[in-house]
């Protein structure tokens, strides 16, 4: 699956290998581990899923029938199942053994089960269990679910599924926990002339009396219940083949075009896969399928064999898609195509493990994306990720990587930073400490052995130890095991005989809890000199270390910026550092600034240390650290909402640094140019206009105004980007002409991004208005949501109330598995000391006490934002005072 929270990130180039094997035929299907987590009785698995299902679109609901398979290990007199919304009305059991029984029916939708009771109990042995039931077609992608559009022929209305972490219990009566897996046969009774799509392809096609079709897909192989897939709709499809595996995308009518990016970006990264990892794809198909409109728990789902992507993430559409959407696409692609290995091939056995799945497919997505678009430069983005990680790995209410999950609450709580983004680093750390080759082993060959199988961690750390002849797995326990951040303390570097030795000591990075004693990890460090490319490598163990590096100067820890640790250097050290600032590599440039920044806001070194380097930063740096520096002084003059004399005085600062550079890159496009500086471009014209900037403000409204009469005044790739610029300082004229684009807008990308710009504006009465206008249908049922959460980054407060207010009406517009964090994260960005109690006063209300974790989150959130403003900001002001702003 993927989320919005994953940022693009570094990968390691791939050495070549030989050439992947193909897996024929599944391994038997191995029972639940005994110690294995279930919220089920142990004693019955299931083979087999038979399934019949007919769809209605147009009342929302649907008829079903399965038989299911199954073995019973112990003697029973009922089998319970996970179910949520269904209705059943006949269940029956029958076996070689003796006549078929009837089963009374109880349901529990506390626990979202059905209980199947017998007359006579059951012996050990293999039965099947017939099920006739009827359930909802929802609203929100959760089960089996519908999405509205606008075509030419008016409305439409398709069909899709969403089942991760634990919503196939909506469509079908299963055993819905990911290590009972079972195969899996498909048919759909449909209207004639639409196309269905399975996780297998088509294997017969029966025409009805009554007009509709009866289709049949060929049987799965044994996968989790998460993973299986259907969609129906008016669709169009295109394919390609690749090393015998037909490659496919599926969209509405009309708009198969705008993904031919992403089929040709999938042939590329299928024949990288399955190289790498050394076991070909193995199913017949893959398709990529598009949905209009978007859900606030994810972007696109790994169905295996059948991807599910909303239209966002997936088409290019050439009215308003720019560069960065294109790489965002081919991310997105990337991430789901190596989850067709790590999770639907080898899957987690429970939720616990998710990292097994989420961070090595954002690892795999960013590996694969800079070694096949060394153009785009994205390896910089590392830092980024890493960010974001310790960013939620450095509060009270973080987790270990593995973690502890009982509920399906806990479980789609752990869709979060650090499944993924931690996950991602931590692996690209070991990859760097045992080495490319070594680690590629490693996975090949725990792909080998769990193929259709579900592991755990220490599955994976024995393969990797094995091929590496290192200690890996003590390493790997300290960084997914137990939570938080290191901090490595360098001290100042000691030369001596043309050697540089640099002490080191570990401490522990906490925004919220400093003073507690740090725990301990195993850390491998990089050094180098800079401007050498000779590194020095240690394991920093028991606290302490050093590294030795040939030469004398100044030296950078993490070097490459493969750690998973902040990097606290000694104010001589540092110095060093920031006076050779522009000679560093971009990647260490950008380590650097994330790292003063951090340590500045958490009061571990000055807070202006950020500024000096900002300040030193020259104009001709890498697009990607000018992005950095422009980012975060979007977020300075945030801090300073509420204190016009102190923003002002900033915004200068920050606009003399930046409006040079964006005189530099222009407002016009050159043949040839690198794309980081296209996406930098965007960017820049975004924060300037954020930050008030007169020119920019002017130019954006002049090209506007024009862009009826001229269409070169806005060319696509700059779209977005002016229209955010007007949205954001819109008056009521503007923002009412902005909704009757949207009204009248055919594409339905433009459509939603024009209904999210309304929601982005400075003005508190029309973000009000966006607000009452997101839970009408206007905007679509699956926009209303995200119009919220835009209101929510500028207006915190007026958001979370509003919400709280129409909480049935927001609600109806979320899906299941992102409301236990939906409401927290509105109130995370808040400033106001009262929203911390009405966070509490939410989660005490509304949430299971073991589903409040994202409540707490956001309570560190809002209360880092208070202590920043009361301790740092003043110390930001200081700085500007004695530099004369």
């Amino acid at each position: 699956m993927h989320r919005s929270l994953i940022s693009l990130a570094v990968a390691l180039a791939l050495a070549g290998g030989a050439a992947a094997p193909v897996i024929a035929a599944p391994k038997p299907s191995t029972a639940p581990a005994a110690e294995s987590t279930t919220q089920l009785p142990r004693g019955v698995r299931p083979l087999h899923y038979d399934i019949a299902l007919t769809p209605d679109a147009a009342s929302a609901r649907f008829t079903a029938r399965v038989g299911i398979d199954l073995e019973v290990a112990a003697p029973t007199r009922s089998i319970t199942l996970n179910a949520a919304e269904l209705s059943f009305t006949r269940a029956s059991l029958a076996s070689d053994k003796g006549a078929a029984q009837d089963a009374s029916i109880a349901v529990d939708d506390a626990a979202q089960t059905a209980t199947f009771r017998f007359p006579r109990p059951l012996a050990k042995g293999r039965y099947r269990l017939t099920l006739d039931y009827s359930g909802v077609i929802g609203s929100q992608a959760a089960g089996l679910f519908a999405l509205d559009y606008d075509s030419e022929g008016g409305k439409r209305r398709a069909l899709f599924t969403q089942f991760e972490n634990s919503d196939a219990r909506r469509m079908i009566p299963s055993w819905d926990e990911p290590a009972y897996k079972a195969s899996f046969a498909l048919e759909a009774t449909v209207p004639a002339g639409e196309m269905a799509v399975s996780n297998m392809p088509v294997q017969s096609s029966t025409a009805l009396a009554d007009g509709r079709v009866r289709v049949r897909f060929a049987d799965s192989p044994k996968m989790s219940t998460y993973l299986l897939f259907f969609a129906l709709g008016d669709f169009e499809r295109a394919t390609a083949n690749v090393d015998g595996t037909e490659l496919g995308v599926v969209t509405r009518r009309g708009a198969l075009p705008q993904a031919r990016f992403a089929l040709d970006a999938s042939k590329d990264i299928l024949r990288e896969y399955n190289d790498y990892f050394g076991v070909r794809y193995p199913l017949p198909k893959l398709d990529n399928v598009a949905g209009p409109g978007r859900s606030q728990f994810f972007s696109a789902m790994e169905n295996w064999g059948a991807v599910f992507t909303f239209e966002y993430a997936l088409l290019l559409d050439p009215k308003i898609s720019t560069q960065s959407d294109k790489q965002e696409i081919f991310i997105t692609a990337a991430h789901e195509m190596a989850h067709q290995w790590f999770g639907d091939l080898v899957t987690m056995q429970w939720w616990d493990d998710l990292w097994l799945n989420e961070g090595f497919a954002s690892w795999m997505e960013s590996r694969i994306t800079a070694r096949l678009h060394p153009e785009w430069n994205t390896a910089l983005g590392a830092v980024g990720v890493r960010d974001g990680a310790m960013a939620r790995d450095s509060v009270a209410t973080t987790h270990p990587v593995v973690q502890h999950v009982e509920t399906v609450e806990q479980a789609s709580q752990a869709f979060d930073e650090i499944t993924y983004s931690k996950g991602e680093a931590v692996i690209r750390m070991l990859e760097a400490y045992v080495g490319e080759d070594a680690w590629r082993s490693g996975v090949r060959a725990y792909m080998r052995e769990h193929a259709y199988g579900n592991t755990v961690s220490n599955d994976l750390w024995r393969q990797i130890e094995r091929a590496a002849a290192k200690p890996v797995r003590a390493i790997a326990h300290d960084f997914t095991l137990q939570p938080g951040v290191p901090l490595i303390r360098v001290a100042d570097p000691v030369c001596k005989d043309g050697r540089s030795t640099v002490a080191l000591s570990q401490g522990e990075f906490s925004r919220d809890q400093p003073e507690r004693k740090p725990l301990s990890w195993r850390v491998p460090v990089i050094a180098q000199i800079a401007g050498s490319s000779a590194q020095g490598r240690t394991l920093v163990a028991g606290g302490k270390g050093s590294v030795s590096l040939p030469g004398c100067g100044a030296v950078i820890v993490n070097a490459g910026q493969s750690g998973y640790y902040r990097t606290l250097y000694a104010p001589k050290a540092f110095a060093q550092l920031a006076g050779g600032f522009a000679g560093l590599a971009p990647i260490d440039q950008l380590g650097l600034l994330a790292d003063s920044w951090a340590l500045g806001m958490a009061g571990l070194q000055p807070a202006s240390s950020f500024l000096d380097l900002a300040q030193a930063t020259p104009a001709h740096a890498d697009p990607q650290v000018w992005g950095r520096i422009a980012a975060t002084f979007a977020g300075i003059h945030a801090q300073y909402a509420g204190d016009a004399a102190g923003q002002a005085r900033f915004d200068k600062f920050a606009l003399a640094r930046l409006a040079p550079v964006m005189a530099d890159i222009g407002w016009t496009a050159v043949d040839g140019e690198a794309t980081p500086r296209t996406n930098l471009r965007a960017q820049l014209i975004e924060v300037l206009g954020h930050l008030g900037d007169p020119a920019t403000l002017a130019e954006a409204r002049r090209r506007h105004a024009a862009m009826a009469n001229d269409p070169q005044a806005v060319p696509p790739a700059l779209k977005k980007s002016i229209l955010a610029v007007v949205a954001q300082h819109a008056d009521a004229p503007t923002w009412d002409a902005l909704r009757a684009a949207a009204r009248a807008e055919a594409s339905p990308l433009v459509r939603d991004t024009l209904y999210g710009l309304l929601a982005t504006t400075d003005d508190p009465a029309l973000a009000a208005r966006a607000l009452a206008l997101a839970i009408t249908g206007e905007p679509g049922e699956t926009i209303g949501a995200e119009m919220i959460s835009t209101v929510a980054e500028t207006h915190p407060d007026l958001a979370f109330d509003f919400a709280v207010a129409n909480m049935a009406a927001v609600n109806a517009r979320i899906d299941a598995s992102s409301r236990s964090r939906f409401f927290p994260m509105l109130a995370r960005g808040s400033t106001n000391p009262e929203m911390v109690g009405k966070v509490r006063k939410y989660a005490e209300a509304n949430l299971a006490p073991e589903a409040r974790r994202d409540a707490e989150t956001a309570i560190a959130a809002i209360q880092d934002r208070l202590k920043v403003r009361a301790q740092r900001v003043p110390e930001i002001d200081g700085w500007l005072a004695r530099k004369g702003i």
